[in-house]
């Protein structure tokens, strides 16, 4: 079948919601009127005029830049060698105080769409050093054993790791470590397509308080058996080469989805959880244990929340999807009594333990969905003082947002990772009288498009 290759050269009129340059060219087939070809062109700034090559155009393609013929005036070198091929980081090429406007904008943008006063958000707050920020990854194996990253665009491609620029430096050479055990015992990636092979994940987490590492290996057999050498080697090279690893893990997946999943986990050595420190407050992480992944960001986000909220001893607070207490456990030392709400079981018991090692006596945790569980904790507890949520990136939801209109709290602080879904979702709050006083939006992942904020909304006086 023969190719035909368009060459086209256009200018990037907006960015996508995944990062990505947005064009429109207009091609001449010959006809009266020409047809629209809409672009997708990664790696490109607003303004920019490059020219691309199209395979067999049809009414929208994706392609990179044969050639930049006009640059941003904010564009940078990317300094990751992974940042071509990688889909982890979109916007290295840009600065990062123009990522940070980017990010202020956004959110102002979708706040005036819902009709608030967009003047109500601050500007972002970044990063002093926005690299080797992240306290977990996640990597996967190749078919052919290798260790590495996504390809942008293609999920079925590895792009072998030689270095990750926002992960913690100790978690990056603890990474390659196992990496070169798996070359070197000339183990199997997992085929996705097959579902034949051995290594399916690498999951490291560091604590960047207590150092500790957590090291979760994902394979489809057992660590016995015809792996016992490979393994005791695996232990031997961590334990000699790396301390801080306090847990390593080898977790039995054979399930055909491509999750990081555990039907049997096998302690290789030290125990099954890490020790994690945020604002003094001391957690137990596990490998499946939700927590922010940029601590220093996350920390502000918590302080944030405080100072806007100002609880007193005299407050009730209810802490709607509050995971394993990152929130609570700050909120609950400052306030009368909270009471946090979970979907995740694992979750709640890790926030009950969470509170007993921080000697806090004044909670209450619920392992239920946020709208049936807000309804069992109001009938106990009572209207709270302070409503304090952090959904996921869904949102809570319309239904959800209605039940806490309609119980009044005083205040509502809302903490989103997904500005779109926050604004649509405080948007119910307006009709049962809140009133938008302020939204802080922080930066806890440089290089891509996702921002968090930080958001308070309290009662009008009738």
């Amino acid at each position: 079948m023969t190719s035909n290759v368009e060459t086209y050269v256009t200018r990037i009129e907006e960015l996508d919601r995944k990062g990505s340059g947005r064009s429109v060219v207009w091609r001449d087939v010959g006809k009266e009127n020409p047809k629209k070809l809409k672009l997708n062109v990664p790696q490109t700034l607003v303004g920019e005029k490059v020219r691309v090559t199209v395979e067999n155009p049809r009414k929208w393609a994706i392609v990179k830049p044969d050639e930049l013929m006009e640059t941003h005036p904010e564009r940078v070198e990317a300094p990751c060698p992974h940042f071509e091929r990688c889909g982890g980081c979109v916007w290295q090429h840009w600065s990062y105080q123009g990522q940070l406007k980017e990010k202020t904008d956004h959110v102002k943008r979708v706040i005036d769409e819902q009709g608030f006063n967009a003047e109500l958000v601050k500007d972002a707050i970044g990063m002093d050093n926005p690299w080797h920020y992240r306290n977990k990854m996640e990597f996967t194996f190749a078919k052919d054993g290798s260790l590495g990253l996504h390809e942008a665009g293609n999920f079925r491609e590895i792009i072998s790791l030689e270095t990750c620029l926002i992960a913690g430096k100790e978690m990056v050479e603890a990474t390659m470590e196992v990496a070169r055990w798996a070359k070197d015992h000339h183990l199997s990636g997992y085929d996705k397509d097959t579902h034949e092979g051995l290594l399916r994940h690498l999951m490291v987490r560091q604590s960047f308080v207590t150092g500790e590492i957590m090291l979760g290996l994902f394979a489809t057999e057992s660590p016995d058996g015809k792996l016992a050498e490979a393994s005791a080697d695996l232990i031997a090279r961590i334990t000699d080469q790396f301390p801080q690893v306090k847990s390593l893990l080898w977790l039995e997946n054979r399930d055909w989805a491509d999750r990081t999943q555990s039907e049997n986990t096998h302690v290789l050595a030290g125990r099954d959880f890490i020790y994690d420190e945020m604002l003094g407050y001391r957690y137990r992480l596990w490998f499946d244990t939700f927590f922010q992944t940029n601590p220093l960001q996350a920390q502000k986000l918590v302080e944030l929340a405080l100072e806007m909220s100002k609880p007193t001893k005299q407050d009730k607070v209810i802490d709607l999807f509050c995971g394993v207490g990152t929130f609570s456990l700050p909120f609950a030392s400052v306030s009368g009594e909270l009471a946090g709400i979970e979907i995740v079981e694992s979750s709640i018991e890790s926030a009950k333990r969470n509170a007993k090692d921080n000697g806090i006596s004044n909670t209450h945790f619920l392992a239920k969905d946020a709208r049936r569980g807000i309804d069992q904790i109001l009938e106990s507890f009572g209207v709270p003082d302070l409503l304090l949520l952090d959904p996921p990136r869904s949102g809570a939801g319309g239904k959800v947002m209605r039940r806490i209109g309609r119980a009044q709290p005083k205040q509502v602080v809302y903490v989103s990772c997904n500005p779109d879904t926050f604004a649509t979702d405080i948007k119910e709050l307006a009709e049962f009288g809140y009133e938008l006083k302020q939204v802080q939006p922080v930066d806890l992942f440089p290089h891509t498009v996702h921002v968090e904020c930080v958001a308070q909304l309290v009662l009008k006086d009738e």
